[in-house]
């Protein structure tokens, strides 16, 4: 019998060095990105004076083109994720810089780059800033609940939402045909 063991955790030298790491590839990138876990704001910088007639910008479903005409791309390639695109915007800022925001399809996941054939972060790594459960929209907001109700559930060794609406179906239809024996039936969650 072979046992696996967990490889060590990483000693701080080590972390400094993939920060370091990591920090210097999305600096050599031609753009700036930031993100939070529902949308992507990235700011592409261009020869000043440029004009938005001067730009190609080709923002669709999963690819992303950005390029003054007639030039090479300045950023060109396959997206981490489709888009929505009906709600991404770009705009030419300054005459020197273009910004373009995307909102995810997903909007419960975090890219770790956002073209597929950049340098990836670590997105264990990102700390999400504190939002109040008021303070998202309403179908957000269920889900998060719900999310948190099910892990209090079962941290408890409770049956989640999904499971109790199953035991109370059961219960429901067992109330409902008394001439039925269910002594022998199984649940399965």
């Amino acid at each position: 019998m072979s046992t696996s063991t967990a490889p060590p955790d990483p000693t701080p030298e080590q972390l400094k060095a993939q920060k370091e790491k990591e920090e210097a590839e999305q600096a050599a990138l031609p753009y700036k990105w930031t993100q939070t876990i529902s949308d992507v704001d990235i700011t592409v910088p261009v020869p000043a004076g440029t004009r938005s007639r001067d730009l190609v910008v080709g923002l669709k479903l999963d690819s992303l083109k950005v390029a003054l005409k007639g030039q090479d791309a300045l950023l060109e390639g396959s997206m981490y994720k489709p888009i929505a695109l009906d709600d991404s915007t770009w705009s030419l800022v300054d005459q020197r810089t273009v910004e373009i925001h995307i909102e995810k399809q997903n909007k419960m996941e975090w890219w770790p780059h956002v073209l597929t054939h950049h340098p990836k972060i670590d997105v264990t790594k990102i700390q999400p800033e504190n939002s109040k459960l008021s303070e998202l929209d309403g179908e957000t907001r269920g889900m998060v609940e719900k999310m948190m109700y099910d892990q209090r559930q079962k941290e408890m060794g409770l049956p989640t939402s999904e499971e109790q609406k199953k035991v109370d179906m059961l219960k429901k239809f067992q109330q409902q045909h008394p001439e039925m024996d269910f002594s022998k039936a199984k649940i399965s969650m």
